[in-house]
């Protein structure tokens, strides 16, 4: 109680003493043991809000954190195929010059009949250093062109994403606009060709699969920041791919066979997209998959079509 008997001067002690002898020092007890509690009650709420304080703070540097990650890997990608693709330096093929006797100098006439030689060696060395770079040079564009094939699914940014809101587009009828929560500062706009292919009103407040390293376009004067991953069947019956139960707005979909990191942003000139859409389908069990590989939210599930089987992706 040393720390309760600081709270209260020696004279009320004293005067409840005598307003009441028999009891007065149980009031006191009763004073002290209430006044500790109430500290107590106060150390737990400051406790309570620095422990969600920390946790946030936690939340924040694990994002930053996985940015960075994704930046150096990038960083790395780019000086990997930089070492790769930069040319080595033309081997050097400079002869040592021939020196002259020391017991006879050169003649004035010797000395420019040598020069128009050495001009010419000097022009023939340096047509055959043009040639060699323009050979190299042209080698990265083979390379490129060959790893063409090795473009896989890794390279899409894939994740869940809540539908907030649902519109039609101003300018087009059979546009919709959709704003959608991927787990961001602020939600994507996303503008899509959903209109008179489903029931708009269902979507919102739903999970959904979106690409959203697609490079943002405008689309009859809407930017689209993402795309929504539909199914769709030979009737052109159009579904959107539900992830698992479970997900939330952010988790990525993620492929087993094929683990890479996904592009910052696909570039319209690899034609990425156009390479791997031939190769998204819907199995026969409804299931959503890259050459049999499902989509994937680790720890929660595959991503399905809510009805349609044997179908393209798209």
């Amino acid at each position: 109680m040393d720390n309760a008997d600081n709270l209260f001067h020696p004279s009320l002690a004293a005067a409840l003493m005598k307003l009441d002898p028999e009891d007065g020092e149980k009031i006191m007890e009763y004073f002290k043991t209430h006044a500790l509690l109430t500290r107590e009650k106060a150390l737990l709420q400051s406790s309570v809000r620095e422990q969600k304080k920390l946790l946030v703070e936690n939340a924040k540097l694990k994002k930053d954190i996985e940015q960075l990650r994704v930046q150096l890997q990038e960083k790395q990608r780019r000086r990997t195929a930089k070492a790769l693709f930069s040319p080595a330096p033309p081997p050097s093929t400079r002869s040592p010059a021939p020196s002259a006797p020391s017991n006879q100098a050169p003649s004035p006439a010797g000395a420019t009949a040598a020069s128009p030689s050495s001009s010419s060696s000097h022009d023939r060395r340096e047509r055959q250093s043009r040639r060699r770079k323009g050979e190299r040079k042209a080698r990265p564009d083979s390379l490129c062109l060959g790893a063409e094939p090795q473009v896989d699914v890794s390279r899409l940014d894939l994740r869940v994403g809540r539908i907030l809101s649902v519109r039609r587009h101003p300018l087009a009828e059979m546009l919709s606009v959709q704003e959608v929560d991927v787990g961001e500062n602020a939600p994507r706009t996303v503008v899509s060709k959903l209109q008179g292919k489903t029931d708009l009103e269902e979507l919102q407040g739903g999970l959904a699969v979106l690409l959203c390293n697609v490079k943002a376009c405008k689309l009859r004067g809407v930017v689209s920041q993402a795309r929504l991953m539909c199914c769709s069947d030979s009737d052109d019956l159009i579904e959107l791919l539900a992830p698992p139960t479970g997900s939330a707005p952010g988790d990525r979909v993620t492929f087993l066979n094929y683990p890479g990191e996904p592009d910052r942003e696909l570039q319209s000139k690899q034609r990425v997209w156009e390479l791997l859409k031939p190769d998204l389908q819907v199995d026969c069990k409804g299931v959503a998959n890259y050459k049999g590989c499902g989509f994937e939210v680790k720890g929660k599930g595959l991503c399905r079509a809510p009805s349609l089987t044997n179908c393209i992706i798209r």
